[in-house]
């Protein structure tokens, strides 16, 4: 069978190749590839920037934002023949920690878990791929044109259920949220908040195109602006940051409502100095007695979560996060980023 394979820590050892199919065990589905949506994340592995290969291996398949169909099924399986699942991506460490031994894998605190396309596990960029039963998810068939969207969807749902569980510690009857970035995180997380009732406000640099008109389609306000000047005087209850800018970041911890609570879910760049006032920052957290976390991957309850979300979000809004579908073949094209793209999928079944 076809897949899309790379040499970690080798930059420019992408290529679709021929590799023997997967061997089914017990208690796993064999499934067939439907497609695969690329990130960031791919997009550093294809870089070199990390990635760590199955032990035994130089090579491994890359792809963790997946979706396919089940083609067989273990006897006595909740799945069926057909059904459109995703599996998840990361696997909890074999000791295994505290953590991981509760089914919080998502916050493993020893660095010895695992994950499919990133560390240690194959991916599911192949026309045909199997995971264990207890590590799929069904999703609903309506969802057949954009359930790769399920991965990136989890990570902004455990952002939401931290976020939820976070202003449980008093009285917490948020009104305003706002995001910053609308990439494909920055969209599903303003997403999730629509469906939450607030009114949501999505912050990003473009002034004009396809993401202004995404963020109004969803009935949220959209600001292009590179700062969190607009905010100062009615600012936010939340903030979901998902640029990973390192302005943007810092801005967010003061520009919050009392008791605010600032989620940070995209990633910097290292090396990049900032002047910043620290004691500014400080009072201002300590004397509104504000939270500031970070967040990034998800545990199987968040990818039910999403698949929840998606399968309640409008279809064509969906749909429209999708601005190019890659066939196999010319996987490579899909690591290329577009100036107007917001999602980038490639479609394995040709």
């Amino acid at each position: 069978m076809r897949a899309l394979t790379f040499e970690p820590g080798k930059k420019g050892t992408l290529k679709v190749e021929e590799i023997p199919d997967p061997e089914r065990k017990n208690g796993d589905l064999l499934v067939q590839g439907v497609a695969l949506g690329i990130c960031g994340t791919d997009r550093e592995l294809e870089s070199a920037d990390y990635g760590w290969a199955p032990p035994g291996k130089s090579r491994m398949v890359i792809g963790h934002e997946s979706l396919g169909r089940v083609l067989e099924v273990p006897d006595g399986s909740a799945y069926s023949v057909g059904d459109l699942v995703v599996g998840v991506v990361r696997r909890p460490d074999p000791v295994p920690c505290g953590a991981c031994a509760h089914g919080e894998f998502d916050m493993c605190r020893n660095g010895r878990y695992t994950e499919r396309g990133i560390k240690e596990i194959d991916g599911y960029a192949s026309e045909r791929w199997v995971v264990e039963a207890g590590y799929a998810v069904k999703l609903d068939p309506s969802l057949e044109s954009v359930g790769m969207l399920v991965e990136p969807t989890s990570v902004v749902a455990k952002a939401w259920d931290h976020i939820e569980r976070i202003g449980a510690r008093a009285w917490f009857e948020p009104r305003t949220v706002l995001v910053t970035g609308a990439g494909p995180i920055g969209l599903l997380a303003a997403l999730l908040g629509v469906q939450r009732g607030l009114e949501v406000h999505v912050l990003d640099r473009v002034a004009e195109g396809r993401k202004p008109a995404l963020v109004a389609d969803l009935g949220a306000t959209y600001h292009a602006a590179s700062n969190l000047d607009d905010f100062h005087d009615d600012p936010p209850d939340i903030i979901v940051e998902c640029t990973g800018v390192g302005e943007l970041v810092l801005a967010s911890m003061t520009t919050t409502a009392a008791a605010g609570v600032v989620c940070l879910a995209g990633l910097a760049s290292q090396g990049r100095t900032h002047r910043v006032d620290g004691g500014l920052i400080n009072r201002d957290i300590v004397l509104e007695n504000d939270a500031v976390f970070g967040s990034v991957n998800a545990n199987l309850r968040h990818f039910r979560a999403a698949a929840d979300a998606l399968a309640k979000a409008d279809l064509g809004w969906l749909e429209r996060l999708i601005t190019r579908r890659v066939p196999l073949e010319r996987a490579e094209d899909a690591f290329a980023h577009g100036d107007d793209d917001v999602k980038v999928v490639i479609d394995l079944t040709v």
